[in-house]
């Protein structure tokens, strides 16, 4: 028996899961499908913690999505009573005096109306006293910046969707055929409208199109578990922190949920299969190394989790959000790892409002934008 949906929505993240909370909320039917379950350890979309913070230098499109985007993660945290989900910690922003995207982030705060402070050496060291750094720094501080917690914040976005009449299935689907999708359990389903948004899987499912055009690889993070009885290193008392200009592109989570402190490079690691792929980290020592220096009180702190997960990054970093160009149904949302989380409400706003032709194509999300060179400029 065929099961009949106005849309269906392949891939329950971050993503997948806003697409069809806001494609419900148009008073559509809708079906949302994912194999692993949402925000599953083998999803993009996985781990415990995200950074929500507005900062992407002069690329002002992204700073005024991550500010809409809060606005909805707060919305529906609150209407669920679960605050919670986002920790307001701030997030710390350290380039060098040279380094060209400290006055852009400022300037595109400034225009999109984004609150922030600016902090020299000594204020960075009074306010953060964890913080150690061994050449000149100056800071931007975003106040109203914070951690989502990641796993819970995408089931609460699908359980919202399921209380509003969203069709939740955990199966697996391939593309689809004469207007129809066959899952692996033997399910038939029906719509005028879908939506892949399954992250590392897109291009497994249409490797024509997107091979090359989105890669998945390899991503490490690690959490140190702090001092007994000492709060400096947990929200609110410390910030996330993203670093200009090092070249290991490192990132700071503080500590959540009694997990440790989370320490990840935002550089891309070897390819990556997220249905088979090992998942035993193993760049603790460098990871090590990093604490010891960036984090003194911590030098000697022990491994307390570690995870692999997968960035599925575009060849220049922009998200694809776009119609296939063989399917006039067919959407596909995608790559956005490495900084895409945070986007989610904003994602699935655009995305329904481009399929239902209430605003115009942004050129930088087009499958036309995308080619098989890796070329990525947005962190």
């Amino acid at each position: 028996m065929t099961k009949s949906y106005d849309a269906v929505v392949i891939g329950a993240g971050a993503f997948g899961s806003w697409a069809a909370y806001h494609l419900r909320k148009t008073g559509r039917s809708v079906a949302l499908l994912d194999q692993y379950g949402p925000a599953n350890s083998r999803a993009s979309s996985g781990d415990e913690s995200r950074i929500m913070r507005a900062g992407y230098g002069a690329d002002e499109i992204y700073t005024r999505w991550a500010m809409r985007s809060r606005e909805l993660w707060i919305e529906l945290f609150d209407a669920a009573g679960q605050p919670e989900l986002f920790q307001h910690s701030g997030a710390l922003w350290t380039p060098s005096p040279s380094d060209p995207r400290g006055p852009a982030t400022r300037a595109a705060f400034e225009k999109c109306g984004v609150e922030f402070e600016n902090l020299g050496m000594a204020e960075i060291a009074a306010r953060f006293p964890q913080f150690h750094f061994t050449s000149e720094r100056i800071g931007i501080f975003e106040p109203r910046a914070g951690v989502l917690l990641a796993r819970k914040a995408v089931n609460q976005v699908v359980n919202s969707a399921v209380g509003n009449g969203l069709h939740y299935f955990r199966d697996a689907a391939s593309a689809p055929t004469a207007d129809r999708i066959k899952t692996t359990s033997g399910e038939v389903f029906s719509a005028a409208l879908y939506v892949y948004a399954c992250g590392p899987w897109l291009p497994k499912i249409f490797p024509d199109l997107l091979k090359n055009r989105i890669r998945a690889t390899r991503q490490e993070s690690f959490y140190f578990g702090t001092p007994l009885g000492n709060l400096d290193f947990s929200a609110p008392n410390m910030p996330a922190w993203i670093d200009f200009g090092d070249e290991r592109c490192p990132y700071i989570v503080p500590e959540v949920e009694s997990r440790g402190l989370k320490i990840a490079f935002d550089r891309h690691g070897p390819d990556f299969d997220p249905d088979t792929g090992d998942r035993l980290a193993a760049g603790l020592a460098a990871a090590r190394a990093f604490v010891a220096e960036r984090l003194p009180a911590l030098a000697a702190a022990p491994l307390v989790e570690s995870r692999v997960c997968q960035y599925e990054n575009t060849s220049n970093g922009d998200f694809l959000i776009d119609r296939h160009p063989d399917f006039d149904n067919l959407w596909i949302a995608g790559g956005g790892s490495g900084h895409g989380f945070k986007h989610g409400p904003a994602v699935g706003e655009y995305l329904t409002q481009r399929i239902e032709n209430k605003i115009a194509e942004n050129p930088r999300f087009s499958l036309a934008a995308k080619t098989a060179d890796r070329a990525r400029s947005v962190f």
